[in-house]
């Protein structure tokens, strides 16, 4: 088993526990090296890093940058990045400054679908109000009894093409590679399998398209081993992970104890023949 756990959340973002709590979560499950990745902010990592030295864990910066590719939204996990290389602050600055905007469209939809109050309702779940987002709006749709749970609210109301789907224009993906790599950090596309699902999910040759466009821009690294993955999938990325010349990365994609497919702690193992993430940062001792 894997005691590596490099893609969770806590409330800075979209999470629902506090970063100190989530390193304490960790630590009681087994996780030895752990980086916390919230959505296009890294204001919990200094609380993160510090519960980690109380822990005796390994701590490593990290971030989650939401970008905008073609007609799919994507998410690039960063490791190891420096949180106060200006380019990455300000690029993170810019995409979190449209947030605030879609919460009252996606409000609005609500509201015309027939869910009133559903803003006031989100922001009381955000503890980072600058990062309202769905799960915010799933969190209050549940507490109102609309759905039975969160991932029921996003396949009824949230997800593409349902009533209160909102889209946006993140990061560009050269940018967002550009920010984490410039910062010293690794650039790693997260939770591939996610986008092959779904309604609006590519292909093999888009997959193919994005993976040549995601190395050309500098991409390093491929998230294998995740909690949004079947067995099948770590299979399968490992092998676009070999056939692109990319490392390997896990994690739990944690965002709560009640909301998440897989808690902290205890992955299993990459496949035989993928190279791990880590070996970035210990040829560079990051």
């Amino acid at each position: 088993m894997l005691d590596y756990d490099l893609h969770c959340h806590s409330s800075i973002s979209d999470g629902t526990l506090a970063p100190a709590e989530v390193v304490a979560r960790a630590a009681g499950r087994g996780v030895k090296v752990l980086a916390l990745t919230d959505h296009d902010d890294t204001d919990g990592l200094d609380e993160a890093r510090a519960a980690a030295m109380r822990h005796g864990m390994t701590f490593i910066n990290g971030v989650e940058v939401s970008v905008s590719w073609r007609s799919h939204t994507l998410h690039v996990v960063g490791l190891g990045i420096d949180p106060a290389y200006p380019p990455l602050a300000e690029g993170l600055r810019g995409v979190r400054s449209g947030r605030g905007e879609r919460a009252r469209k996606m409000a609005d939809a609500l509201a015309k679908a027939g869910i009133g109050g559903t803003l006031q309702g989100a922001y009381q779940y955000a503890g980072n109000p600058n990062m309202i987002g769905r799960a915010h709006f799933a969190r209050y749709l549940v507490e109102a009894g609309h759905c039975k749970d969160v991932k029921s609210v996003f396949n009824r109301y949230l997800a593409r093409d349902k009533p209160g789907y909102v889209p946006h224009k993140w990061a560009a993906l050269p940018d967002a590679i550009g920010w984490i790599r410039g910062s010293g950090g690794v650039a790693v596309l997260a939770h591939p399998g996610r986008y092959m699902s779904g309604r609006s999910s590519m292909g093999k040759k888009t997959m193919h398209e994005l993976l040549t466009e995601f190395v050309e821009c500098g991409g390093q690294a491929l998230e294998v081993v995740s909690g949004s993955h079947t067995p099948e999938q770590y299979a399968e990325f490992a092998r676009y992970a070999a056939e692109f010349n990319l490392l390997c990365s896990c994690g739990s994609d944690f965002h709560g104890p009640d909301e998440s497919y897989r808690d902290m702690g205890r992955l299993p193992d990459f496949p035989l023949g993928c190279r791990p993430v880590w070996e970035a940062w210990e040829k560079n001792k990051m």
